[in-house]
């Protein structure tokens, strides 16, 4: 039953409401990227905001990306708070020397007299047939790599909140939507993405997951889209007779180890959903942070589901054939069961 005071957003009108927001009370927030001026955003992350902050503050850049980047570097150095947005994650390998030999180690260079606080954001995930350099996750590469707080929401009311926590934060911060859960039509969406978010400004705290559904036989941990599968499949295991715990991580960097740890150590079962490349990436480092920590906890071999080390395929049923999905997760609950 929906109340009478929810003010349901998408995740797209969400962080659009939220760098608003922070502009309205902070003059050294600005935005940059491609198409983020007139058209609002490719997924509709600044619709509205050149009309009420004009141009200088809402930047439309060229197809530069090493250039809007480095240039953000040396403002956010500067004092100002750049909102930057990289079209697809993809896209990193044009710029990452801005990215990571800039944005993510200036501060430690420095020895710490000079602060980068901007917000990289950056559109995540596949499903919708755009083919290996526009359907990636890679957050195993951004979050193996120090110097940088990444965070990705599954919802709308996170995706607020963070969005306000990482433009206030004096680190640097990869903000990586999903592109299946922002609301945009064209996209598709997944309607549990969208929920009640408040008018107000508040943030949610870098670094903490949350229990998206509590359980005692099965602990399922994942991000972003990955999260909405997990609950479909605790539905699913649910009919079985199973009752299985969901854990958002919502931030990468930090990594709330112990919120994974003490949920396992609950249901002493673990499985990993991760849209990114099985090997070296999010979905080992959970099972190690579990394992490293006290294996007894476990009953059985941990599983995980992640997309398979190939370059994501364009043809539809290739593609869905490699994404994790509810039915998955079940399956590997019956072979962990059967183990």
């Amino acid at each position: 039953m929906t109340k009478s005071n929810e003010r349901k957003l998408t995740i797209a009108r969400s962080m659009a409401e939220a760098v608003q927001q922070e502009m309205q009370i902070d003059p050294s927030v600005f935005v940059m990227g491609e198409d983020i001026g007139a058209l609002g955003g490719v997924y509709g992350n600044t619709r509205g905001l050149l009309e009420e902050f004009g141009s200088e503050r809402i930047r439309d850049t060229p197809i530069s990306e090493t250039a809007f980047i480095g240039a953000a570097v040396g403002a956010a150095q500067d004092g100002m708070r750049p909102v930057v947005e990289l079209m697809f994650v993809d896209f990193f390998g044009v710029c990452f020397d801005a990215i990571y030999n800039l944005m993510a180690k200036n501060t430690y260079f420095s020895g710490g007299n000079f602060k980068v606080p901007m917000v990289l954001m950056t559109s995540t995930g596949g499903g919708y047939s755009d083919a290996g350099q526009h359907s990636q996750c890679v957050y195993g590469t951004f979050a193996h790599l120090p110097g940088m707080k990444v965070v990705a929401p599954s919802n709308a009311y996170d995706a607020k909140g963070l969005m306000t926590a990482a433009i206030r934060d004096d680190s640097p911060v990869v903000y990586m939507f999903h592109k299946g859960l922002q609301g945009m039509g064209w996209l598709g969406t997944e309607a549990g993405a969208t929920v009640h978010v408040p008018e107000e400004s508040y943030t949610v705290e870098i670094g903490k997951a949350k229990i998206a559904r509590e359980g005692k036989d099965v602990t399922i941990v994942s991000l972003g889209m990955g999260v909405h599968n997990a609950l479909k499949a605790a539905d699913k295991l649910a009919e079985q007779g199973v009752s299985a715990e969901v854990v958002d991580l919502v931030s990468l960097v930090p990594l709330d180890r112990d919120t994974i740890r003490a949920s396992v150590a609950k249901t002493g079962r673990l499985i990993v959903v991760d849209e990114d490349y099985m090997s070296y990436g999010v979905s080992g480092e959970i099972i190690a942070s579990v394992t490293e920590h006290d294996i007894s906890v476990l009953k059985a071999a941990p599983k995980r589901i992640a997309f398979p080390d190939v370059p994501i395929p364009f043809a539809r049923v290739m593609e869905q054939f490699c994404l994790p999905n509810p039915d998955k997760i079940v399956a590997a609950w019956n072979q962990m069961k059967a183990a």
